[in-house]
């Protein structure tokens, strides 16, 4: 195993880390970088074929972990304290350690996966992150989410995915109803998660081979030319005098039942 060499900064100003100043929460460059903070979301990203242009640590953090970042092949490895490295984010941490990464390619529709969770209108950064983490754990490989959404390489998406969105294959889509009926079109079953009076409760649904689980926004829900895109409705039990889960909450529930209910079609 190489030695990895570090490169000692002793100023956060230093022009080589404007990356890191310029990068906050839904920013990105032209070339697709993002920044990833802490060493549980870097590391899992070091195990990924995502391209790394630098990290940004302190020495504790290159003495843990020098096997793994030898492992790939990295430009740049600055050492920093924590203190200068707080300078550059703007308030106290308790990790250690930065990662500038260039994000991956979107997935085409042709090459998704049998199961999508799908993203309308959402708003939320940490709902996007949350989900994206859900699915990974779940099995669900494929995230569809809007071009006007938060992106799930955003600093505090990827922060709350832990990482995992690394493992999901990603597209972003312009129109919702081109989307949707470009999936139809390649023979997968369009499922909305809302209460309306027709909806199908979720223990009784009949799962198909190919589905796409819709989300609607946190407040408002699905809109309804968005339900009438959709193959069916469905919706999870509750008590009568609660009346909603929140979106990360709903998603997890209905990917989990999807994934593994044996009311198959």
């Amino acid at each position: 195993m190489d030695k990895i060499k570090l490169i000692a900064i002793n100023d956060s100003n230093r022009e080589s880390l404007e990356i890191y100043h310029k990068l906050r929460e839904n920013a990105f460059t032209k070339d697709n970088s993002f920044i990833a903070d802490s060493p549980k979301v870097v590391n899992i990203l070091l195990k990924t074929e995502i391209e790394v242009k630098s990290i940004l640590a302190t020495q504790e953090y290159y003495d843990e972990f020098e096997e793994l970042i030898s492992l790939k092949k990295i430009p740049k490895l600055f050492v920093i304290k924590k203190e200068e490295m707080e300078k550059i984010i703007g308030h106290k941490i308790h990790h250690n350690c930065m990662m500038h990464g260039i994000r991956p390619d979107d997935t085409s529709l042709e090459n998704m996966g049998q199961n999508i969770i799908m993203l309308d209108e959402i708003t939320s950064t940490e709902n996007v992150g949350s989900i994206a983490r859900s699915a990974a754990a779940l099995g669900v490989t494929s995230y569809m989410l809007p071009k006007q959404a938060p992106h799930p390489y955003s600093r505090r998406a990827l922060r709350v995915s832990m990482g995992h969105i690394s493992k999901l294959h990603v597209h972003i889509y312009d129109d919702i109803f081109s989307a949707l009926n470009s999936l139809k079109a390649d023979g997968y079953k369009i499922f909305g998660a809302e209460v309306t009076e027709n909806s199908t409760s979720l223990k009784d649904v009949k799962i198909p081979k190919k589905w796409v689980l819709l989300m609607g926004h946190e407040g408002k829900g699905l809109s309804e030319e968005v339900i009438e895109m959709c193959d069916e409705i469905v919706e999870i039990e509750m008590m009568d005098d609660v009346r909603s889960f929140n979106v990360g909450i709903a998603a997890s529930i209905l990917m989990y039942q999807f994934k593994n209910s044996t009311n198959l079609i």
